[in-house]
């Protein structure tokens, strides 16, 4: 089988990036949301970023939107025709387990599962799908039309065949795939990213230095164009948010938890990142581009 019809059950952040991007490299792709208008909503919205990064004309990309033939909230209506389903709900275990029930209930015996999650392996979800045959994860990075690396792991049950396809799938949409041989929490890239995250943002909560001021340190010192508080306003911080949360509840991580908790409040004043205009710099014209700010 060659992967065609793709259903995105998720708009978030990532599903409406991957969505569009499947979408603008010629598959057939259908959205599965809660809510029909905010998903829309994020997938028009990314034009902005695919015309700055790549300079992808107007035109190009309503060409890309063409081929999202459709954004439902009927979970049956959007995989029925799906040779590959991509899960990419919110990161919270009762949330994917409501929507593994969900959609084994109605998903063909043909269309291979995959899961986008940061934090949970594929022997973690697998028990709610309950056909591990077909169900494997295909991890993304944030911006994925400018950071295109896709990590895709299976489980020891999956049909080999079928991770040959995702990889082939992967590179369609322009991806370069990292096959994991094996189970690994946070795959390559998070168990290299987060330590870091981590340490940055124990520096920002226990009063070291400011996030702008450990930003510039690792900027200058490594020559990186982004800082760990540039890089968590890239991801979102309700992401994060949920990581940290994941971490104090699975291993009682009193760090984890005082992280999650100051997340918390700069997310409820609607300041979770890139994406609301404010983080932990404003956008668009964030401070990290004034050509002062490591001086």
């Amino acid at each position: 089988m060659t992967i065609k019809n793709v259903t995105i059950a998720g708009a978030g952040t990532l599903g409406s990036q991957i969505a569009y991007q499947s979408a603008l490299k010629g598959m057939r792709v259908t959205v599965w949301n809660r809510h029909v208008e905010s998903a829309k909503t994020r997938l028009h919205a990314l034009k902005d970023a695919y015309h700055r990064d790549l300079k992808l004309s107007e035109a190009d990309f309503n060409a890309g939107l063409a081929n999202i033939v459709a954004v439902t909230t009927d979970l049956r209506e959007a995989v029925e025709d799906a040779d590959l389903v991509i899960e990419a709900v919110p990161e919270a275990m009762e949330v994917k387990e409501a929507f593994y029930e969900e959609l084994k209930a109605v998903v063909p015996d043909k269309t291979i599962v995959a899961s986008n999650s940061s934090t949970f392996m594929p022997s973690q979800l697998v028990k709610f799908f309950g056909d591990p045959r077909r169900f494997l994860h295909i991890h993304f990075a944030n911006e994925i039309w400018k950071y295109n690396v896709a990590e895709i792991v299976g489980n020891p049950d999956i049909k080999p065949e079928l991770v040959e396809e995702v990889i082939d799938f992967a590179k369609a949409i322009g991806m370069v795939p990292i096959h994991l041989y094996k189970e690994q929490p946070g795959y390559v890239l998070n168990s290299l990213l987060i330590p870091f995250l981590d340490a940055a943002m124990a520096l920002w909560v226990n009063g070291i230095a400011s996030p702008h001021e450990i930003d510039k340190d690792w900027m200058i010192s490594t020559g990186s164009p982004s800082g760990p508080f540039i890089i968590l306003d890239t991801v979102g911080l309700r992401t994060a948010y949920q990581i940290s949360l994941n971490k104090h509840q699975a291993t009682g991580d009193e760090m984890a938890k005082q992280v999650a908790d100051k997340l918390k409040e700069m997310i409820d004043a609607g300041h979770y990142g890139r994406e609301a205009g404010q983080g932990f710099y404003h956008y668009p014209d964030a401070e990290f581009l004034a050509p002062g700010f490591l001086k």
